[in-house]
């Protein structure tokens, strides 16, 4: 079995990061480029974005692409020999009541947000395990932890991503290997532009959360690389997500009446 390896939390580290190209992808990007780390950025666009840093290279990346999941790996061992961090972060946004969202919209949410992730772990395990150390990332939300009425697809795909990073947390530890699951609550992004689905009243309420948050990507982006560096298995980025877990953990009557209420508020129950 490797030897566990560890780099001191403030040295320079090899960082691949998808959906790099907005919200909290660029944010990381951007903080862990001013940290000093060397960043592959990846994302849709065949042709690099204007916004990434200059500091960070660029790869087109489909995360619905086992053969783009493959350049990717084949790209890291030619161009820096292995990797320190793999941020799964790409994701897209979907709202909508269990009766008015359709099995296209789950199967477009479930393909980007969950099995995105699963092919990301899947495709960077082996490199992994070879050097005996490394270093998953996969960006949840608070709906993976939280569960809010009007919201079953996102919240459905959320929690499948925290329990692939707990499961990944226990299996790949003999090796070496941490992982780290990211719950943020609403934060200012662009991630509502992404909602394309039949439900417009849940994806206009979710737009408006995210549009009216107090937060930026990038504060959210400062508090994940802290958390990143402190090697947490969970990491809570904000007070409201703390209260939220906190609540459902240890007063669970009292969460329930506060989703219930919830539920008849927004859904007119």
């Amino acid at each position: 079995m490797p030897s566990r390896s560890r780099h001191a939390a403030t040295a320079a580290r090899r960082v691949l990061v998808t959906g790099a190209a907005s919200g909290l992808g660029l944010a990381l990007v951007r903080a862990f480029v001013a940290r000093g780390d060397q960043v592959l950025a990846t994302d849709l666009q065949t042709e690099r974005p204007d916004v990434l840093p200059s500091a960070a290279a660029y790869l087109p990346l489909d995360v619905r692409s086992d053969e783009a999941w493959d350049a990717a790996l084949a790209h890291v061992r030619e161009t820096w020999g292995g990797l320190d961090l793999l941020v799964n972060n790409a994701g897209v946004a979907a709202g909508g009541r269990i009766d008015v969202a359709t099995m296209d919209e789950w199967r477009w949410i479930v393909d980007i947000n969950l099995l995105g992730v699963v092919r990301g772990c899947r495709t960077f395990t082996p490199l992994f395990k070879e050097q005996g150390r490394g270093h998953i990332v996969n960006t949840a939300s608070l709906a993976g932890l939280v569960h809010a009425p009007g919201m079953s697809a996102y919240n459905t795909v959320k929690a499948g991503v925290v329990a692939l990073s707990e499961t990944l947390s226990h299996e790949l530890a003999p090796h070496g290997i941490d992982v780290s699951v990211v719950c943020p609550s609403f934060f200012r992004t662009n991630l509502g532009d992404s909602f394309q689905g039949a439900d417009t009243e849940m994806e206009d309420a979710g737009r408006r959360m995210v549009s009216g948050s107090r937060r930026s990507a990038g504060q959210v982006a400062q508090v994940v690389v802290r958390g990143i560096d402190a090697r947490r298995d969970v990491i809570l980025t904000d007070r409201e997500g703390h209260v939220a877990w906190r609540a459902k953990r240890f007063v669970r009557p009292a969460y329930t009446a506060v989703m219930k209420r919830a539920a008849a508020r927004r859904l007119g129950a």
